[in-house]
């Protein structure tokens, strides 16, 4: 929220990861809609069900972490390589980070719509790469 404001809405699915009391009630003193999708509808949250399986089968699925330093390493790692090295066939085939760089030439995008693209400390936990 420190970065890029607090989000309108959240979406998820009904996984125990997002029935903590904890998060529904971060959300409900931030003012933060939250809607489930419906039970055995993925499709109804597509973007981010095509992300996590991706995070899961490239990274997850394929590491194992020694600490909490060495997780956020190699997420910064994969993270570069999702969004700079590997095309994406819903991006006709670019990187997104190709994608962003057409979007803002085109000016098929409304100022403000994209996020900064500049790197934050958190993104990459200090590393260079």
């Amino acid at each position: 929220m420190r970065l890029y404001g607090k989000p309108a809405c959240i979406v998820s699915d009904n996984g125990t990861e997002f029935t903590s009391r904890a998060i529904l009630k971060w959300a409900s003193e931030n003012r933060v809609e939250w809607h489930y999708i419906d039970p055995g509808k993925p499709q109804q949250n597509a973007f981010i069900e095509s992300f996590n399986g991706s995070l899961r089968d490239e990274l997850l699925n394929e590491e194992l972490f020694d600490s909490l330093a060495d997780a956020r390493r190699k997420l910064a790692v994969w993270r570069y390589d999702y969004n700079n090295v590997r095309p994406h066939s819903s991006l006709e085939n670019r990187t997104p980070a190709q994608a962003r760089r057409a979007f803002l030439q085109d000016g098929s995008i409304p100022p403000g719509a994209l996020v900064p693209a500049g790197l934050h400390e958190y993104q990459t936990g200090r590393l260079s790469l």
